[in-house]
């Protein structure tokens, strides 16, 4: 594995790149396949149901990562 690797990492930086985005596409074509644990599912109904009482309590991308860069910059 390890020879594998030298070998991808020999590789130009478009071509790593776009092995990259292969793989990605290869793991979105197949995620299909994966089964969430019961836990998760529920998990994800409780989330969903929570949203749906009071959408007010969910934050866009954009606050979230506001929120985020600003804990880290003290």
């Amino acid at each position: 594995m390890d020879q594998q690797i030298a070998g991808l990492l020999n590789l130009t930086l478009s071509e790593r790149i776009q092995l990259v985005e292969d793989l990605w596409d290869s793991i979105a074509a197949e995620s299909e396949s994966l089964l969430l644990p019961d836990w998760q599912k529920q998990e994800l109904a409780r989330r969903e149901a929570e949203y749906a009482r009071d959408p007010s309590l969910a934050s866009t991308w954009e606050e979230a990562k506001q929120r985020i860069l600003a804990r880290h910059a003290h």
